[in-house]
């Protein structure tokens, strides 16, 4: 068939990787076949020269290098070509949509990102002097007054890097309050819900508690009987996360916090989904005493993959004097200064989690997020965000299956893989097709207490017709494996860099480390 130009019109077997030819290159087309950058290296390819260096005795002694680096030798444009086509198989948030639940893929406003790299800012030094850096105490001293306000906390603590490390701040002041009232010995059992985030009951087993797991009801929920019937002297306090990891608010929230205080204990709140409530419920008024707040997921900053993390915690009354060193004290007009030592009104504080003051380009990006929105502004991102999550929800309960579909979900709607039952297709099936319709998959097997979790979450930045986009994607497929098409699905990703691996092989026999080919054959010997 020829179209109106004369040309051979791209058959439908062109979609098809499969049915197409291995290049000889590697590559397929635009999309350039990229090797390891070990495997790229040419020994003697430098991307500098530098003069040899002088003769000197070393001081190394027994520390002193004895063979070769090992490091990949290449030339400049090499090494920019290959971190370039790196990036081209990448999927972020500025890619397309991001459905990961129970990580809010926001979107990083480039506004953001311009004060961050004010030189006033991204020059500091945690070691200047501290009237040199009146301006960034002040940026400091904002972040905790939004964050105070808007979770009804009397207290901040900035310090910490990331939301488990938070997690670990608000855990030690409890600790800290506990041994205070001289019960360190005795209350030494934390509760955590079944679908509690993993790093919940590895915080408290660090600090040496003991987890004692609540189940959760019919509908998502905290079981309130379960957990009352758990209480007792031992009883140090909750880790719970609300919004729940289910997707949905923990209605017997107030009787949690109550019936925890009643008992002695501690009420410790994961911040994780604060994106879904922002400006419409403070923590503080539902009985929190400590909660950490991904900065990455609420405000904007960017999130994770090892790099430049904050998850602040704030504290109720009486938690506030446990904090962590340092602090911010002061105010415009009498100067700003930082409490680094534990004496006077910080005599019962915990002492150090780092060694500075937190990440200072978070503190700017998420301050400047704060005040481009205000406070209306935000308590409409937290609204968009609920109403983009039941508006999938909506679009996809007719060809999905919810374990909780008896009502509204907050701001990330959970499915299971109940409408795959006699396809022969899996979870991960489904998730690895997604990938050839250039989609990231949700979060998958999250949470563990539901069968063939997929927990979806748009977050308040995605137009509608990107929504619409995402949902008819997935009825589609829905469709394809309930059709019998299992073949689109075991192939896949047929489009992606990489085909599918051996998941439970490289999870058995991971190879951390790049080896050349004859120490790889002689190691396998």
């Amino acid at each position: 068939m020829m179209n109106n130009e004369g040309r051979p019109t791209r058959p439908a077997a062109a979609n098809d990787a499969s049915s197409a030819p291995d290049t000889f290159s590697g590559a397929r087309a635009l999309e350039q076949h990229e090797p390891l950058i070990f495997e790229r290296s040419n020994p003697g390819t430098v991307g500098v020269d530098l003069p040899d260096a002088p003769d000197a005795p070393s001081r190394l002694g027994t520390l002193a290098r004895k063979g070769a680096l090992g490091l990949p030798e290449l030339s400049e444009p090499q090494v920019v070509r290959h971190y370039t086509r790196l990036s081209r198989m990448n999927y972020g948030i500025d890619t397309g949509l991001f459905p990961l639940g129970s990580c809010t893929m926001k979107h990083n406003p480039r506004l953001n990102e311009r004060m961050a790299r004010l030189p006033g800012f991204a020059d500091l030094h945690p070691m200047q002097p501290v009237s040199t850096v009146q301006g960034a105490l002040e940026v400091m001293q904002q972040v905790k007054h939004w964050l105070s306000v808007l979770t009804g906390m009397p207290a901040v603590a900035l310090p910490p890097g990331a939301g488990a490390h938070g997690e670990l701040c608000g855990m030690m002041a409890i600790k800290s309050a506990i041994e205070a009232r001289g019960e360190g010995d005795r209350r030494r059992r934390v509760l955590a819900p079944a679908s509690a985030h993993g790093t919940n009951p590895a915080t408290a087993a660090m600090l040496g508690f003991t987890v004692d797991e609540i189940p959760e009801n019919e509908r998502g929920r905290v079981d309130l009987k379960a957990f009352e019937e758990k209480l007792g002297p031992d009883v140090a306090g909750i880790m719970l996360t609300n919004p729940n990891t289910c997707g949905v608010f923990e209605t017997d929230i107030k009787a949690i916090a109550d019936a925890i205080h009643a008992a002695g204990g501690y009420f410790y709140c994961d911040g994780a989904n604060f994106n879904a409530i922002v400006g419409r419920v403070r923590p503080g008024d539902l009985g929190v005493d400590a909660m950490h707040i991904n900065l990455h997921k609420t405000f904007s900053t960017p999130h994770g993959g090892g790099g430049p993390g904050s998850g602040p915690v704030v504290f109720s009354e009486a938690l506030a004097p446990f904090a962590p060193l340092p602090w911010v004290t002061g105010d415009g007009d009498s100067g700003y200064d930082l409490k680094e030592e534990a004496s006077g009104d910080a005599a019962e504080s915990f002492g150090r989690m780092k060694g500075f003051h937190g990440q200072m380009g978070m503190f700017v990006r998420a301050l400047a997020y704060m005040m481009s929105h205000g406070s209306d502004g935000l308590m409409q991102a937290s609204g968009d965000a609920v109403l983009s999550a039941n508006y999938l929800k909506a679009r996809l309960e007719d060809v999905m299956s919810a374990p909780y579909g008896d009502g509204p979900c907050m701001h990330e709607a959970l499915f299971d893989d109940t409408f795959l039952n006699g396809t022969g297709v899996t979870t991960l099936d489904f998730a690895k097709a997604m990938i050839d319709e250039g989609y990231h998959p949700m979060t998958m097997y999250f949470p563990l207490v539901v069968h063939g979790a997929m927990l979806i979450e748009p977050t308040e930045s995605e137009s509608k017709e990107a929504l619409d986009r995402f949902a008819d994607t997935l009825r589609f497929l829905a469709e394809q494996a309930k059709a019998g098409d299992t073949e689109r699905f075991i192939q896949a990703p047929r489009y992606a860099p990489r085909r599918r691996l051996d998941e439970t092989q490289a999870a058995r026999k991971p190879i951390l480390r790049w080896k050349p080919e004859a120490a790889t054959a002689e190691a396998a010997e």
